[in-house]
């Protein structure tokens, strides 16, 4: 414990080590929190939906935070519901069974372009006799335009936008240049203020009412935007955090074990044994280890822990094996070790309890070091079409950018979100394993 306490209080003295700690906690803060607020269940849920699911999104829709950048404020997109009280509804009852309803929302429009879609869905619930409803907008001037009447069934969905008759009666072929400007105006900005979506219903049975939902698409979204399936980029990134950092540690960590493990076996017991392994890791080193993966993914699966256990077994065989030897076969002949054969010590004992905790000072810095080109390899898979089509992860995200041609369209924001958390994901394993490599090994010490 006292060895540790001094390592650690070591470490902070160098800010390349705080700056990676700090990082590396951002990082299992986020994945905590991804883990705590979206199930499994729901996040690959999530990830797999479509239209049923993501339809309150827009698509190809950039994070909200870019108006912050530009001088043309964009509609960032809004949904509200009258079930959950974000809509004002009051309900009067009236004679013979009638009840008057009331619905109305009010959202102060301050943007400079206008929005991709109106939409109301609809939710009826009766016996007999439809619900009717009447739905107006309220302009920043005190203009009522009526946008619609009709009977209201039990799901039902009203596109103010693609509204036939609502066309006729504004005389236009764009509704939201209508609704958005003054009344004969050849102006192209809609005008800003506050405007009221008012929805009238009628019942006429008992215990009958309605509901409504109204989304406002925007071409801003979240904090993360949107894609070509309307799905909230935020999920896949904060997701894709204890993804990314589950497949790095697990390969580190298992890679660099079993390396040192089948090394020390390898040198304490010498002979045909020590040759296997030696052979094995030459062929191993001329293996297109890439290629590999890639026909694993193509021709058996691309389940990421398939791929993970694919890794681990392609990575033992490999050049740290031969540098593990070495030190190990100067460690065997160590004045200690013959001691410890003086007086019965087994050989299992000796190779863990002796050689093995020797490399521990060259083994935490490697593995540190080592996670972030997992991480990377894991996200050059799915880029490449291989990943695990069930878990949303920041390689597939940026593998739909590249699909849906992202960047010829101008939308930056879907390949620099997850290329940025995977640098950070680097920068802060990078600067950590360099910091314990400068305090496990002398001669760094003074670089």
């Amino acid at each position: 414990m006292n060895t540790l306490t001094k390592s650690f209080r070591e470490l902070l003295r160098y800010p390349s080590a705080v700056l990676g700690l700090l990082t590396i906690s951002f990082l299992l803060v986020v994945s905590a929190y991804a883990l705590i607020t979206i199930p499994y269940s729901e996040a690959t849920r999530l990830w797999r939906g479509g239209e049923d699911v993501w339809y309150q999104n827009p698509k190809y829709a950039a994070p909200a935070w870019m108006n912050f950048f530009s001088s043309v404020k964009k509609p960032v997109s809004f949904a509200v519901n009258s079930k959950d009280g974000s809509m004002t509804k009051t309900v009067e009852a009236g004679a013979q069974n009638t009840s008057t309803i009331t619905i109305t929302h009010s959202f102060d429009y301050q943007y400079d372009e206008f929005p991709q879609e109106l939409i109301l869905y609809l939710n009826g619930t009766y016996q007999d006799k439809l619900p009717f409803a009447s739905v107006a907008l309220i302009t920043p001037s005190g203009d009522r335009i009526r946008i619609g009447d009709f009977a209201v069934d039990r799901e039902q969905t009203f596109r103010i936008s693609q509204d036939e008759k609502l066309m006729k009666r504004l005389k236009t072929d764009d509704i939201l240049l209508a609704l958005f400007t003054e009344p004969k105006s050849e102006s192209t900005t809609p005008v800003k203020g506050v405007y009221q979506l008012e929805i009238l219903a009628t019942t006429f049975e008992a215990n009958s009412d309605l509901n409504v939902e109204f989304v406002m698409h925007g071409t801003l979204y979240g904090a993360a935007g949107t894609d070509q399936y309307r799905r909230d980029l935020m999920r896949p990134l904060l997701w894709g955090t204890p993804i990314a950092l589950a497949f790095g540690l697990l390969a580190a960590v298992g890679t660099s074990l079993m390396t040192m493990i089948i090394a020390a076996v390898g040198s304490w017991y010498g002979g045909w044994l020590d040759e296997l392994i030696q052979r094995i890791t030459e062929i191993n080193l001329v293996l297109p280890f890439l290629a590999i993966l890639i026909m694993v993914g193509t021709f058996y699966s691309r389940s990421i822990w398939v791929i993970l256990g694919v890794t681990i077994l392609l990575s033992i065989f490999s050049g740290s094996i031969k540098s593990y030897r070495a030190v190990f076969m100067q460690s065997k002949v160590s004045p200690y070790i013959e001691a410890a054969r003086a007086y019965g010590t087994t050989d299992r004992r000796i190779i863990f309890s002796y050689l093995i905790p020797r490399m521990i000072p060259l083994l935490i810095p490697a593995l540190v070091s080592s996670v972030p080109s997992y991480v990377f390899l894991e996200a050059s898979l799915a880029v490449l079409g291989l990943g695990d089509p069930v878990l949303p992860t920041w390689g597939k995200v940026i593998e739909n950018a590249f699909t849906e041609g992202a960047l010829y369209r101008g939308l930056y924001y879907w390949v620099l979100e997850p290329a940025a958390l995977l640098m950070l994901t680097g920068l802060g394993f990078a600067m950590l394993g360099f910091a314990l490599d400068r305090i496990y090994n002398p001669r760094l010490r003074d670089v």
